[in-house]
């Protein structure tokens, strides 16, 4: 339930992109000249966007790229090998919500001239291609990692019902970690957002550390299910695997840690996400979770394999043993 009140904060994560301000903590001579040169000439001078087409249509591709709104002025046009080129100013910040929006007009616009066969580039519109492209993979990364997780997880452990419960509780706990980030970005750090590809990058670390270390502590619960039953295997192998993977867990985090050295708010997010994350996930999500669902659920959790027909022992024989499990994890 904790966790579930941690995620929560999922839903004030901002990973729609940060500007070129909001890429260093700190000021560093690039944003100020930046501020300087917003201050004295069009927010977009810098960074202009470029169209190019058929020379044929160059007069009145110039002219629906001029009437878009959100471009203050366009250049005439340039013919060098058999395209014409143009380039206009944007009157908002190239690397700011509104900006892109402009894009997408001036793409509209130029796509609509007959025979122009035109093409829009420039700084705004490829990190806006580079946006779209992060989030198309984040989704389409995410569920295949699920899937080939849950294959790998269902051969090794001979189980349905155990990987199932393995890839729930990874995912809850790296959604867990990202609200508690979502949270600390906002109100502590005051960062203006994330980068689009920062949920995909967290959730690559965390799932395949977390499956890691969920494959080491249930493949010595099954050796032990084995010799004698499911309960008492969770048990035995919490307390052979507890003390290894939270050491290695705390070694993970404080690696991951020393990126918020770095003076780049991606990296500081990446490294703040995914430290926690490792220590969430070894401390309470490995140790407590993990292994209580394993005792509720007994030999069920080895579903359909052979271990799922072992009868499960009196709740009563368990206790000490799940005691001094708990202590060693």
């Amino acid at each position: 339930m904790i966790l579930g009140v941690l995620a929560l904060g999922l839903t004030g994560l901002k990973a729609s992109g940060l500007t070129n301000a909001q890429s260093f903590r700190g000021h560093p001579d690039s944003v100020a000249g930046e501020a300087v040169l917003a201050a004295h000439f069009p927010a977009g001078a810098g960074e202009p966007v470029v169209v190019i087409g058929n020379p044929g249509a160059a007069a009145p591709l110039r002219a629906a790229f001029a009437a878009t709104k959100g471009i203050a002025g366009v250049t005439p046009p340039v013919t060098r090998a058999g395209y014409a080129y143009l380039q206009g100013t944007l009157t908002s910040p190239p690397d700011s919500q509104a900006g892109y929006a402009t894009i997408d007009r001036v793409r509209s616009a130029v796509h609509a001239v007959p025979g122009a066969h035109a093409l829009v580039g420039g700084t705004t519109a490829i990190n806006l291609d580079v946006a779209r492209a992060s989030a198309h993979d984040r989704n389409l990364i995410i569920p295949l990692i699920l899937v080939v997780v849950f294959v790998i997880l269902g051969l090794l452990l001979r189980a349905l019902v155990g990987p199932l419960v393995l890839i729930a509780t990874v995912v809850l706990s790296f959604a867990a970690a990202l609200g508690v980030s979502a949270f600390f970005f906002d109100h502590v750090f005051g960062f203006g957002g994330a980068d689009t590809s920062f949920p995909l990058f967290v959730f690559v670390f965390l799932v395949a550390l977390g499956i890691d270390y969920n494959i080491f502590l249930m493949t010595r619960v099954r050796e032990e299910a084995i010799r004698r039953d499911a309960r008492h295997g969770a048990i035995a192998g919490l307390a052979a695997t507890g003390g290894v993977i939270t050491s290695a867990g705390f070694v993970l985090a404080g690696t991951f840690a020393v990126l918020a050295t770095i003076p780049s708010t991606f990296l500081t997010e990446i490294g703040f996400a995914v430290a926690f994350g490792i220590l969430l996930d070894t401390i309470v999500v490995r140790s407590v979770l993990v292994t209580a669902l394993n005792l509720d659920l007994g030999r069920w959790m080895w579903w359909p394999s052979r271990l799922a027909r072992k009868p499960d022992p009196a709740p009563a024989e368990l206790s000490q043993e799940r005691a001094a499990a708990l202590t060693a994890g």
